[in-house]
């Protein structure tokens, strides 16, 4: 009886699953990056109590990747051939400071209008600066806050042939260690330019 009665409350809730849905949809569709957006949209667009217990990142994440693999399945192979492509090229350019590739144009996950994200190590920031504006590339500073783990230095945020590409900036003795994703906590996933090349030759 307590095993059944155990089981029964960890099964997440039909409104819970819904959300989780609606959320993968907004994501998929609509472009939303982050999580907790799609899924505060996802409730009120439901009409779910506020005290209404939300579907995790990784249950939205489950459901991100159904919808894409069901309904998106070819646009979503063009896209991030397409998003890689602009990754390691803009990797290449940023060689010299260490770039990895990370979030979900790496994961697979990345929606409509998503940003290429870049980890890079140096010993200052501002050297990334100067070497941006040194290539006639205009950028903006981005929020450099982080949900989990340690923050970067300086967040750098430019277009590369109308995709948005984001740079975290950190100091160079932070690549040894582990980064957390913001979305999840988890150690992130992150990959060096050949393994992004690797990629794109494995999709072509």
């Amino acid at each position: 009886m307590p095993h059944r009665h155990k089981s029964a409350a960890a099964r997440p809730s039909p409104a819970r699953r819904s959300i989780a849905s609606l959320a993968a949809r907004l994501m998929a569709e609509d472009g939303i990056s982050d999580y907790g957006l799609a899924k505060r949209k996802a409730a009120r667009q439901l009409g779910v109590p506020e005290n209404e217990a939300l579907p995790n990142n990784a249950e939205v994440e489950v459901e991100l990747r159904a919808y894409q693999a069901i309904y998106q399945q070819d646009e979503q192979r063009e896209r991030l051939r397409h998003l890689r492509t602009v990754a390691v090229e803009a990797m290449r350019m940023l060689s010299r400071f260490s770039p990895y590739l990370t979030g979900a144009v790496l994961d697979g996950t990345a929606g409509r209008f998503a940003t290429v994200e870049l980890q890079t190590y140096t010993d200052s920031a501002k050297a990334v600066e100067i070497f941006l504006l040194d290539r006639g590339i205009a950028y903006r500073h981005g929020d450099t806050r982080r949900g989990h783990g340690e923050s970067p230095e300086a967040v750098l945020e430019f277009e590369w042939e109308g995709v948005p590409v984001s740079v975290a900036v950190f100091d160079r003795f932070a690549e040894r260690a582990q980064q957390r994703n913001p979305r999840n906590g988890r150690v992130a996933e992150r990959a060096p330019l050949a393994a992004v090349e690797a990629l794109l030759e494995q999709a072509a």
